[in-house]
């Protein structure tokens, strides 16, 4: 089950984000849909940069019945890169949340050998949805 606090006036598919979460794992997922400046701010107070991004991850101890952690997505900077890379906003969400999520897992694209874009493009696949954001940013 996905918990959803919405801080913006964007509606969710969370049916679709219900299906990619319950895909990936049977814990609960928190998902904070917010803004620019907010996200920003947590970037600067958890990794040091002073940048809005477009999504955070925070997992939490493993815990008995605790939720596997909060994800925290920039809907404006979603929205931008839906309209840059012509996918509807629902798409663009649901790739963030993808990635997100598999951070959650303990996937790092930074430092694994590709298997995060492996897992990524499968979920993708499955889902029907546009190129994955590890893709995206090797071409940028």
């Amino acid at each position: 089950m996905i918990e959803i606090t919405n801080e913006t006036g964007y509606l969710p598919n969370k049916n679709l984000l219900e299906q990619i979460a319950h895909y990936l794992t049977d814990k609960d997922v928190e998902l904070l849909l917010t803004d620019n400046d907010t996200i920003r701010r947590m970037n600067l107070e958890h990794r040091g940069i002073d940048s809005p991004t477009d999504v955070l991850s925070f997992p939490l101890e493993s815990v008995p019945f605790a939720p596997l952690g909060e994800i925290v997505i920039s809907v404006e900077y979603a929205a931008d890169k839906a309209s840059q890379y012509q996918n509807s906003l629902d798409d663009e969400i649901a790739l963030l949340f993808i990635h997100g999520l598999l951070h959650l897992l303990g996937y790092d694209h930074e430092t694994d050998s590709g298997q995060m874009r492996k897992k990524e493009e499968e979920v993708i696949r499955a889902f029907s949805l546009p190129d994955s954001l590890i893709t995206r940013n090797e071409e940028e």
